[in-house]
């Protein structure tokens, strides 16, 4: 098939980004390019074929496969291919064959890096990084670290009040951390002098130990400035250290948050911190939609937002327990109550019910039992109230099987590493991705390293595991490169969650468990991944980028559906989006096939 010239130029001006092009580059781009056909069956590139530029379908069908030889996508009219390889220096891990007879206009690849350098619209539309979107820095994205005082007041435990005092005075600060070779043991701060010693009528000569809050609450130098407000908020405290590990490295005051404006998660947090029962709560938490709406308009990135959602799903749980408490009076041995699901990776959206359990202190009698079935139906019960609806799996700590002393614990994780049959596989998914909320961390702690330790190292359980995170594909087909749910009340649409997030999560997690890596939040599981080797630098890159796009393209779809007054969903319409976020779209999903083969067939990583 001959093109002219002219019938190039027009092709090209009704898909973008060259429809965005300045008139001269495109005319140079349409006399650059070159029309070639292809018989069914023909290879394109590949290994013996090498890639020479980028590809877009004229006529015809064209099948990508990745270097497994696993078809990742069938390409349409409009259609390009061939750009991650142009990306990288020429190499390729993908080959495509035409299908059917086809004709493909190919830009050669110095024509195509003059675009890049030459078209921002060119540039952004085929240059997958997503950079931080810009914006004036708030307390949804600044880093504790670039928060808090680096210099902290200290002092040792046998320090006399009077001198610590003196101290304080002399350095202009309402604080003083204790600490003991480095370590932070305590904080004393202006009202511990006032209410304890000039009130209590104690000694100068008083040790600082013996009024100082010992142990404090403490964030590590990587949480956000909302961690630091939220945490204010509920615990009404004004002084948070910041540690790395037992390590005092700085402190944060209300003072240091006075120059940023408080988002408006933290005005939920406190209400819900201060409520007196789970009605109250409701009548809060049923803003968070239009939250997600406001931070999604805001601009601020997936994982701030899912972040603060999921904050005020903690504080809910926390409040629920200290009400439980009041009820029920104290505990009788210690628990810790951990989430899973979403709300344990800290990525809850406008939608979500909840995924929880129990740990109970092996001192645990028959006695006890009862205590713990109250508590845990009273606050499965407040969650519920407040849209966090129950579980449809049961997985939820009011169920007898997942409210256990840690022995029992220890022996669940055990059996599903032993014999991972499918609903080993299935318990075991979920319950890597817990994380504690209130109550004894100590109880998870060391079961955590031991099941990561034990699992990593059991090559059966890891295989059965990685077949397990294979069964949720991404919505890749016949129709311009996406497979949508062919009938129902959700037909022709796409689910961003269940075959667009979903696979994400599960890869995070094996990459987790390969690497023996103790976080739970997805992102966090591929920044690990990819730091400490289980997952290369160029997969982690491109599956990171896949993921932010399919997290934000969900959370800017729910984000439409509260504006206009629906409930959110994470079913998405093809018809909504524009030929550019479809293709965009499509190349994220091809990643994450891509990522999912390299697994499947044994490889950690890509490229």
């Amino acid at each position: 098939m001959t093109l002219s010239n002219a019938a190039r130029l027009q092709f090209l001006s009704a898909i973008h980004p060259y429809d965005s092009m300045e008139p001269a580059l495109l005319q140079s781009i349409a006399e650059a390019i070159e029309p070639q056909h292809f018989a069914p069956g023909a290879q394109i590139y590949g290994l013996s074929v090498p890639l020479s530029g980028l590809y877009i379908v004229h006529d015809g069908e064209v099948e990508v496969r990745d270097e497994h030889g696993v078809p990742v996508s069938l390409l349409g009219p409009r259609n390009s291919f061939g750009e991650r390889g142009l990306l990288r220096d020429g190499v390729s891990l993908t080959s495509a064959r035409a299908i059917t007879d086809s004709t493909l206009l190919l830009l050669p690849a110095d024509h195509f890096h003059r675009a890049m350098a030459q078209s921002p619209a060119f540039r952004r539309f085929f240059d997958r990084s997503r950079a931080p979107r810009p914006g004036k820095p708030d307390l949804a994205t600044i880093r504790v670290e670039e928060l808090m005082a680096r210099a902290p007041l200290t002092c040792a435990p046998e320090t006399h009040v009077q001198h610590a005092a003196e101290q304080m005075r002399d350095a202009h600060v309402s604080s003083i951390c204790v600490t003991e070779s480095g370590s932070l043991r305590g904080i004393a701060t202006i009202r511990d002098m006032s209410g304890k010693v000039v009130a209590g009528g104690l000694s100068g000569n008083t040790p600082i130990a013996q009024v100082m809050t010992a142990d404090p609450l403490t964030l590590p130098p990587s949480a956000i400035g909302s961690d630091v407000l939220h945490m204010m908020m509920e615990r009404r405290i004004g002084h948070i250290p910041v540690c790395h590990g037992d390590t005092l490295v700085g402190i944060v005051t209300q003072t240091d948050l006075t120059r940023f404006q408080a988002v408006s998660s933290a005005e939920l947090v406190a209400e819900i911190a201060h409520s007196g029962s789970a009605a109250e709560m409701a009548t809060v938490t049923a803003r968070i939609p239009q939250l997600l709406a406001q931070l999604v308009a805001g601009g601020n990135r997936h994982e701030v937002i899912t972040r603060l959602i999921t904050d005020i799903a903690d504080t809910a749980t926390r409040r629920l327990l200290a009400l439980a408490e009041a009820e029920l009076g104290a505990p009788p041995v210690p628990y810790l109550w951990l989430a899973c699901g979403s709300q344990g990776r800290q990525e809850q959206t406008g939608i979500s019910d909840q995924d929880n359990c129990l740990f109970i202190d092996d001192t645990m009698t028959d006695a006890d039992a009862p205590y713990f079935a109250a508590l845990a139906q009273f606050v499965c019960d407040g969650l519920n109230t407040c849209g966090y609806v129950y579980c449809p799996g049961d997985m939820m700590a009011s169920n007898p099987r997942w409210r256990q002393p840690v022995r029992v614990w220890r022996e669940y994780f055990n059996g599903w590493i032993k014999t991972p049959n499918p609903e080993a596989q299935m318990l075991a998914s979920v319950m890597f991705d817990l994380r504690p909320i209130g109550g004894t961390t100590r109880l998870f702690e060391d079961l955590q390293a031991e099941t990561l330790a034990k699992a990593s190292a059991n090559s059966i359980f890891v295989a059965h595991m990685v077949s397990n995170s294979l069964k949720h594909t991404p919505p890749l087909g016949l129709l311009r490169g996406f497979a949508t749910i062919r009938s129902g009340e959700h037909k022709n649409h796409i689910d961003l969650k269940l075959n667009g997030v979903v696979p994400v999560v599960d890869l995070a997690r094996i990459y987790a468990l390969q690497g023996r890596l103790t976080q739970a939040n997805t992102a966090a599981r591929l920044e690990a991944a990819t730091a400490s080797g289980v997952l290369s630098k160029s997969g982690g890159r491109d599956l990171r980028d896949a993921y932010d796009l399919i997290a934000e393209t969900r959370l800017e779809h729910q984000a439409a559906q509260v504006r206009s007054g629906a409930r959110p969903d994470n079913f998405l319409s093809l018809a909504d989006l524009s030929d550019f976020e479809r293709s965009h779209l499509r190349d994220a999903f091809v990643v994450i096939k891509s990522m999912q083969s390299a697994v499947g067939h044994g490889r950690g990583m890509l490229g």
